[in-house]
């Protein structure tokens, strides 16, 4: 079992920054890639971004391209969402994800989920 505890989320202006954190135990967190996504209301669970086990792959959905930036630190367990320049179609509840060894951008190939975090952006 891996558990998965999301912080950071909250309200935020047009154009402003966030950083959302992850903090995982259990098993062996770096055998685990991770992911990020989100859900706003009334629309399904879509990608957000994906670390590999190794930080040294990431894949990031087109609309969050060159505003967020999703990293780890293996030694503290813990994956991050930079989120800068963010816009009201952000506002979203944030979850993390984890999937057993290789990267992978699917849903449902997701092993463990947190709770999620609710960033909201006003305009």
């Amino acid at each position: 079992q891996v558990q998965l505890v999301e912080s950071g989320g909250g309200l935020v202006q047009a154009g402003g920054s966030l950083r959302l954190s992850c903090a995982a135990s259990g098993r062996t967190f770096s055998n685990y890639a991770m992911d990020w996504f989100r859900q706003a209301p009334g629309k399904e669970r879509e990608f957000v971004a994906a670390i590999a086990w190794t930080g040294g792959t990431t894949y990031y959905a087109d609309s969050v391209k060159g505003r967020f930036t999703i990293s780890r630190d293996n030694a503290k367990n813990t994956i991050y969402l930079q989120m800068n320049s963010l816009k009201p179609e952000d506002t979203a509840v944030y979850y993390c994800a984890a999937t057993y060894g290789r990267l992978t951008t699917s849903y449902d190939a997701m092993d463990y989920w947190g709770k999620g975090t609710l960033v909201t952006v006003s305009s």
